[in-house]
């Protein structure tokens, strides 16, 4: 790992501008263990360990590139840095709001869609989740409008069904019934709205729709909508399967 200078690397966390930085050390508010770090312009390198025993203001210091984290997202919030009205990135700290390199969604949820939403600035990881050619599954609850007919399972599973608008079939999609008007559905790929648009050409209406899975990662259940969790290397193991490794 490449050394860089302290004050640099917590500006790119998000503490502040690096002449901010500077007069925290000089106050004696970084510090390393029991030593007080007062020289700002020091070469580090941030390791792991090294950023275990950092703290700023008395706090651990903030995760360090390459953090990975899970939202609950909320119905009604929007998976945009530009879009009216409230957004997901509006439930971060405002600290990590100013990271660089930034937190990006790994693909999107609908404003009207909640549940499970990973957020990284590691772009090679966000890269290996949304490739198609990794087939990380995600698991949705989907409530429908109307009662299902009987046949939408092996439909779905035959991999060939089109969406409208479009000339290539879906992926097959494993169904499980909860009730005549609930379901999981288990998905590879990501098309625009594709839950919705699936049952849409089923000739049903998704009524509530939320992902609580995506590869071997479950939304915990007592993860609160707009509630983070900094994810771990196990959880992130867990999240890719062998073949996308």
């Amino acid at each position: 790992m490449k050394s860089i200078r302290l004050d640099k690397l917590l500006a790119n966390l998000g503490y502040g501008s690096r002449r901010e930085i500077q007069m925290l050390a000089r106050q004696g508010r970084i510090r390393l263990g029991d030593d007080a770090l007062t020289t700002a312009e020091d070469r580090v390198t941030p390791t792991p360990d090294w950023a275990a025993g950092l703290t700023v203001d008395g706090e651990p210091l903030d995760p360090l590139p390459g953090m990975v984290l899970m939202l609950h997202k909320p119905l009604g919030v929007t998976c945009s840095h530009k879009e009216a009205g409230p957004l997901v990135y509006g439930l971060l700290p405002a600290r990590w709001r100013r990271r660089d390199p930034a937190l990006s969604t790994i693909g999107r949820l609908d404003k009207e869609t909640s549940g499970l939403l990973l957020m990284t600035d590691d772009g090679a990881l966000l890269h290996r989740v949304i490739s198609p050619k990794n087939h990380v599954e995600k698991r949705y609850r989907v409530a429908l409008a109307r009662p299902l007919r009987g046949d939408e399972a092996d439909v779905l599973a035959a991999g060939t069904l089109l969406l409208e608008g479009e000339e290539k079939p879906l992926l097959p999609v494993a169904m499980t019934e909860r009730s005549p008007t609930e379901v999981d559905v288990v998905l590879t790929e990501g098309r625009y709205h594709q839950v919705r648009r699936m049952f849409a050409a089923l000739g049903n209406h998704v009524e509530a729709l939320h992902r609580d899975r995506m590869g071997g990662l479950e939304l915990p259940a007592d993860l609160e909508p707009g509630a983070l969790k900094v994810l771990d290397a196990a959880d992130i193991e867990a999240l890719l399967p062998s073949r996308a490794a």
